[in-house]
């Protein structure tokens, strides 16, 4: 296919993405933004989102010309062959999806967009959008084309450029076999699919991750009350090609940009047919759950009273290798502990400046000091790799919890400090020594 002219509208971290992989495989790609001063770093290459990759792609597509910043979509499209729709789709009022920002891009566009270009909604819409956007553009000689991202936060440059699969919808299959041409260098398997379809993919597949997250944190929390190990459960259960080994890792629970809004939106959608989708909601709750617990495994690690104690938090981002804070787990168990009474230091290798009800700090060694108990609770190796023996100097406490099992346990015997997991024994993972 050649070289398509192609507009992304939204420079957040899907459009951004969009936009420099696809300058990448050859095409022509204007990004759009209304934030001046972000359009303005962008053209000189700054790239704020943490991304493997990312910038890297930026500064190229700059340089070969094939990428390009500017404000406004509406003069943007007058010349282009497919609009990717990358605007932020929040949860709204009552757990739907908020399309606000879908609906003003097309009601600014809508009449100036040239008869044959596909507008493609990248953002996570619900099942229905496409038509609902036809109806606002009212023409018929303008393509809608539903093509979910499926970008993990850490490895976006990654997924995009080696995808499992690209989904595309519409109920015109020639754009929409249009719009898959575009990705024809990656030899991907390409999913042609009616409009609803491909919108209800995305959903689909976020929801079992979620509902996968929450099943094997509850398979954890039995296995501290059962006397088994999670890490050997998960072991038996990946090599079950049916299962596999992704997502069977316990943790504080799951967050996040896309799996709280999507799981609330999908039951939301599942609400407007009158389907009570039980399996969905339980997943929801038992996140929350989830959270409560670790809560109260920390309460126990400081004698019972979160009011007045000291805890050293290790990680806010919602996982690593990312700096987003949005629905972060991490976050949400923190906030917890400080309107529980605790007194919160905080350190995470991505995110700086002030948080409130904790105070964050540029050094790892100083959510120790005085500290009653230290919680690991995002999982960024950086952490693996600390002097626990030197922590252990600077705690008042001895109580690591480690909600993500990065640590290992050992490591942290040896140092004179206690460890506790998230689905593991508790026997024989005490010592105390005497530390100089």
């Amino acid at each position: 296919m050649s070289a398509a002219r192609i507009v992304v509208v939204g420079t957040g971290y899907v459009g951004l993405t969009t936009g420099a992989c696809l300058a990448g495989l050859g095409h022509r790609v204007t990004c759009v933004d209304v934030d001046q001063a972000k359009v303005a770093r962008l053209s000189a290459g700054r790239v704020d989102i943490l991304e493997p990759g990312l910038s890297e792609l930026v500064s190229r597509g700059l340089t070969s010309g094939r990428l390009n910043f500017v404000v406004g979509a509406r003069d943007a499209v007058r010349d282009a062959e497919a609009v990717f729709l990358c605007v932020p789709t929040p949860m709204g009022a009552g757990g739907s999806a908020d399309l606000r920002a879908v609906e003003a891009v097309t009601n600014e566009i809508g009449d100036v967009i040239p008869a044959g270009c596909a507008l493609i909604t990248k953002s996570t819409v619900p099942v229905g959008t496409s038509k609902r956007i036809q109806a606002m553009l009212g023409r018929t000689d303008v393509p809608v084309v539903s093509n979910p991202e499926f970008l993990r936060e850490g490895t976006a440059v990654e997924d995009f450029l080696g995808p499992d699969r690209i989904v595309v919808g519409s109920d015109d299959v020639a754009a929409a076999r249009w719009v898959g041409d575009l990705y024809a260098d990656l030899a991907a398997p390409v999913v042609v699919a009616d409009a609803a379809s491909a919108e209800l993919v995305k959903y689909a597949a976020n929801c079992f991750l979620a509902m996968k997250l929450s099943y094997v944190n509850s398979i954890a929390e039995l296995c501290e009350r059962l006397g088994a190990d999670i890490d050997l459960v998960t072991e038996g259960m990946g090599y079950d090609r049916r299962i596999g080994r992704s997502f069977l890792k316990p943790g504080p629970g799951w967050g996040g940009s896309c799996l709280p809004k999507d799981t609330s939106a999908l039951v939301r959608v599942a609400e407007s047919v009158n389907y009570d989708f039980t399996l969905l909601t339980s997943a929801i709750e038992e996140n929350i759950a989830q959270r409560d617990r670790i809560v109260a495994k920390i309460a126990g690690a400081v004698g019972g009273t979160l009011a007045g104690s000291r805890i050293g938090v290790l990680g806010l981002a919602f996982k690593a290798g990312t700096n987003d804070l949005r629905d972060s787990p991490a976050l949400a168990v923190a906030s917890v502990l400080g309107a529980l009474g605790a007194d919160l230091t905080a350190y995470d290798p991505a995110v700086g400046g002030q948080i409130a009800g904790m105070t964050v700090v540029d050094d790892p060694y100083q959510v120790a000091k005085a500290a009653d108990a230290v919680v690991v609770l995002t999982e960024w190796d950086e952490f693996k790799r600390l002097d626990w023996t030197y922590m252990a100097e600077q705690m008042d406490g001895d109580s690591v919890v480690d909600t993500r099992n990065l640590l290992e346990p050992q490591r942290i015997l040896d140092a004179g400090l206690s460890w506790q997991g998230v689905g593991r024994p508790r026997a024989a993972l005490r010592r105390k020594v005497a530390v100089s």
